[in-house]
């Protein structure tokens, strides 16, 4: 039992009640570089490092008070040539038959490797809490400029926008120039949707969101044929049937709900069979309101649809028709602007892009104040 105690592969000491060393075995003694004589008498302190001696204080004695025991404390052994000596501790008292302390027994496993292998996790945690951190700013910092570039390229093209509606109201113009003040027209126009699609991408990333508009409600049907009219004029050749309902009482921000339809209607134009005609329908149907757009075509395979709303999620279109894969990102965010969400269904038969949303909103249905 002597050989087992002495040879044992962890270090056992025994403390007395004032905290000095009783008893020790040879493994520790040898882990320490120092005598049985040398140790036997000392504080349990002198062994410790600085470290060791407030895990000691502050963790294993305090545990031991309150349980007898303690289990797994980790602390630093000082070892007699400087260095230090990464431990784990078992701890328990013993106590006498009227439950004075009589000691307390130790035992103690090296843990370099652990404790390497948990210092190098949190090392490599701080290093990626600061690389995400510096990501992130870099991050914020892109949104923020293309922001700031979107709202600033809004003036220049306003001012060319007026010259071509002045050329068209007081230049006399051959055919050529009529269709090349046409043509900058329309490029004008989806340069500013393009601009309307990041600002509202780049804000949604600033965490803003979509901001909606209640102060033009009750112009949402007025709203979406005026949508309709703006599709047919892009696309003169495509048959765009749009049944509605009465939509008076959709509590929404028109313009919102607008640019979600023209984007869905977009959308159907570029990836439909255009020889066969696109369907918007909208109506209420009890407390919501549902607006669907559908088109003819190949179906949307299986794998675009699993991200179809995410940033810059594009099919195939041809390089004039090319956009920045937004328009169903800013739909959805549209959506849920509003509290509801759009949904999209693909097969042979069709594919159709559904809008579900409160009749209502949220703060008028609870009698509350809106915002």
């Amino acid at each position: 039992m002597a050989d087992l105690y002495e040879e044992a592969p962890c270090g056992y000491v025994s403390i007395t009640a004032d905290a000095r060393i009783a008893k020790v075995n040879r493994t520790l003694t040898d882990w320490l570089q120092c005598s049985h004589q040398e140790l036997v008498g000392k504080s349990i302190h002198e062994i410790l490092s600085f470290g060791g001696k407030i895990a000691f204080e502050t963790h294993l004695a305090p545990m031991l008070r309150l349980q007898g025991e303690a289990q797994e404390i980790a602390f630093d052994l000082q070892l007699g040539d400087g260095e230090k000596l990464p431990v784990f501790g078992n701890a328990k008292e013993k106590r006498g038959p009227s439950g004075e302390h009589l000691f307390t027994r130790l035992t103690l496993f090296k843990a370099i490797e652990r404790r390497t292998f948990e210092r190098s996790l949190i090392e490599a945690k701080v290093r990626a809490e600061e690389r995400f951190n510096l990501e992130h700013g870099q991050l914020e910092l892109r949104d923020q400029f293309i922001a700031v570039l979107g709202h600033d390229l809004r003036n220049p093209l306003a001012a060319i926008l007026a010259g071509t509606q002045m050329l068209e109201r007081q230049a006399v113009l051959d055919e050529r120039g009529a269709m090349i003040v046409r043509e900058m027209r329309a490029s004008l126009s989806r340069a500013n949707a393009l601009i309307d699609d990041v600002l509202d991408f780049a804000m949604g990333r600033l965490g803003k969101g979509i901001q909606l508009d209640y102060s033009a409600e009750g112009k949402l049907a007025e709203v979406l044929s005026q949508v309709v009219h703006e599709i047919k004029a892009i696309a003169p050749d495509v048959e765009l049937v749009f049944n509605c309902g009465d939509l008076g009482s959709v509590q929404c921000d028109p313009a919102r709900i607008g640019q979600l339809t023209s984007n869905l209607l977009s959308n159907a134009v570029k990836y439909g069979d255009r020889s066969q005609p696109i369907v918007l329908e909208a109506a209420i149907d009890g407390e919501l309101f549902h607006l669907s757009v559908a088109n003819s075509g190949d179906p949307i395979p299986e794998p675009a649809l699993a991200k179809l709303f995410q940033p810059f999620e594009r099919g195939r279109v041809s390089d004039r028709e090319k956009g920045l894969g937004l328009g169903l990102f800013i739909a959805h965010e549209i959506a849920v602007a509003h509290g509801g969400e759009v949904t999209v269904s693909s097969t042979i038969a069709e594919t159709r892009f559904t809008l579900s949303m409160p009749r209502k909103h949220r703060n008028a249905a609870s009698g509350g104040e809106r915002a």
